[in-house]
């Protein structure tokens, strides 16, 4: 006679708690082909293998897309030589590093009228410290 018991953990409210069950795409295709037999019950098939039937329509809705597929030699990936060199940089990305490596030197400090003072340390365009300089002068 077999006496093993199987403990549940449970929450005040008597619903399972704890790691759920991960089923392989193998349980869950043959649980959705239970489904697709003539008058079977996809409620009636849930319930005997233990599984919401929210979760059966699921997994049917999976089938019919074709996700539930197995994995064609899952296990055995297969391994390319890799040759690790420095990076190619396209002629954008070569002027922007140029630019980046270049100390950013000097400074301009402007005082407008009405004590607005403007202070640009670095490279600046013209035409952006021409237009700062504009709504500056504005105010």
């Amino acid at each position: 006679m077999d006496t093993s018991v199987e403990t549940v953990a449970t929450d005040r409210l008597g619903r399972r708690s704890g790691p759920r069950r991960k089923y392989t795409i193998a349980e869950k295709r043959v649980m959705v082909e239970e489904t697709k037999r003539r008058g079977a019950s996809v409620a009636e098939v849930a319930q005997r293998h233990g599984v919401n039937a929210n979760l059966l329509f699921g997994w049917r809705r999976l089938y019919q897309q074709g996700v539930l597929v197995e994995q064609a030699s899952a296990g055995k990936a297969t391994l390319l030589p890799v040759k690790v060199s420095t990076p190619t940089l396209l002629p954008s990305e070569k002027a922007k590093a140029a630019t980046a490596k270049e100390p950013s030197s000097g400074s301009i400090e402007i005082e407008f009228a009405g004590g607005v003072r403007l202070r640009v340390r670095g490279r600046v365009d013209r035409p952006t410290l021409a237009r700062v300089m504009s709504v500056l002068s504005r105010r």
